[in-house]
């Protein structure tokens, strides 16, 4: 089992799921490796012998192959991407704010991360196989195996986007050596997706004519309506990753000084589209100012935006909303996005303040 980094809120110990404090992700373009968020399905986790690793290829492919971590290393260039990863449930405790959600990790914001990334491209190792012109989708297969259901992780993406450059097989996190706990030796990592796509641990990937019918992708990670049973596999699969922004400091329920307060958090866009505006509200929406916006680390990455406030003494909450490229905009009210898994929570941001007049004298 992993140990516990400092300042993260550990959900279960096996599988180990965690996450860090808002305040930590707050006006860093890279997340440090001990605070980056962790997600797992199998009650222990992989071990796995760089030397004796290898990555399977085949499927509707003219040359299937496999590859030693060597081999990979020799055979493709290396590529760099700064990319944002955010689990599907981050945000969910506010969804079960709402109503419950019996067995599901009640995430909070900090189940996200940014990272540079780099490996080789996926793109580029299909082309090497060469892919049949009827496939459409690309399944990746990792290394482990969670009690219930009894079958290795697979998802897959479409192959439009497995042939997109940003999408890499990765074995380094921020200029070091991928670590075991985020997937070493190698893991995918899909831009602007959800970060179930970004399988950690990979041992396959097999080009399909189908997505991927295995449990993760046909019955867990999937959008239900509000009525249906978590178990049924009805919805739509997620993939790009909704709009979506947090305030990141100070803390949810901090004091704070009354007067001007500098405030700051983080927007995302998934799929192609960026983030535009980012707008913040001290009357619960019915007026808004907009923040102001610092420079994108890459266009996969989040984007910092930050805030002066005039906080009257007692309680103010703090409202976030961002707009992406698409004129998509955060929904207003969670109860509208409440879902039998507790997915896709981007509703407003919400953080509470308390703002302490200075004493006289």
């Amino acid at each position: 089992m992993a140990t516990q980094p400092a300042e993260m809120t550990v959900h279960s110990a096996q599988p180990y799921n965690a996450e860090p404090a808002r305040t930590v992700l707050a006006g860093r373009d890279l997340t440090p490796l001990d605070a980056f968020y962790h997600r797992n399905h199998a009650t222990e986790q992989p071990r796995i012998d760089p030397a004796t690793w290898s990555l399977r290829v085949d499927g509707m492919v003219e040359r299937p192959a496999t590859f030693s971590l060597g081999a990979l290393r020799e055979r493709f260039a290396e590529h760099t991407e700064v990319v944002t990863l955010q689990c599907a449930g981050n945000r969910r405790s506010g969804l079960i704010e709402v109503a419950d959600l019996p067995g599901e990790t009640p995430w909070g914001p900090g189940a996200t991360g940014t990272a540079r990334w780099a490996g080789a491209r996926l793109a580029d190792v299909l082309r090497d196989v060469g892919v049949d012109p009827a496939a459409t989708d690309v399944v990746l297969t990792g290394a482990d195996v969670a009690d219930e259901p009894d079958e290795p992780y697979a998802v897959s993406v479409p192959l439009e986007k497995a042939l997109a450059s940003e999408v890499l097989l990765a074995w380094s996190m921020n200029d070091a050596a991928l670590p075991a706990e985020h997937g070493a030796p190698v893991r995918v990592v899909v831009p602007g997706w959800i970060g179930a796509r970004s399988v950690k641990w990979l041992e396959r990937v097999t080009v399909a004519d189908a997505p991927s019918s295995g449990f993760y992708q046909a019955v867990a990670y999937r959008l239900l309506p509000a009525d249906a049973s978590p178990a049924r596999g009805r919805g739509v699969p997620l993939g790009p990753i909704a709009v979506n922004a947090d305030v990141l400091s100070p803390a949810d329920g901090a004091e704070v000084p009354a007067g001007r307060v500098h405030v700051t958090g983080y927007a995302l866009a998934g799929g192609d589209r960026t983030v535009v505006r980012v707008d913040v509200s001290t009357d619960d929406g019915a007026t808004w100012a907009e923040a102001d916006l610092a420079p994108q680390a890459s266009r996969w990455s989040w984007r910092h935006w930050h805030a002066d406030l005039d906080l009257p003494p007692g309680t103010t909450r703090v409202v976030a909303r961002a707009w992406d490229s698409a004129a998509g905009v955060q929904p207003a009210d969670p109860a509208e996005l409440w879902n039998p898994k507790g997915y896709v929570n981007n509703a407003w941001a919400r953080v509470t303040l308390h703002a302490i007049a200075a004493a006289d004298g």
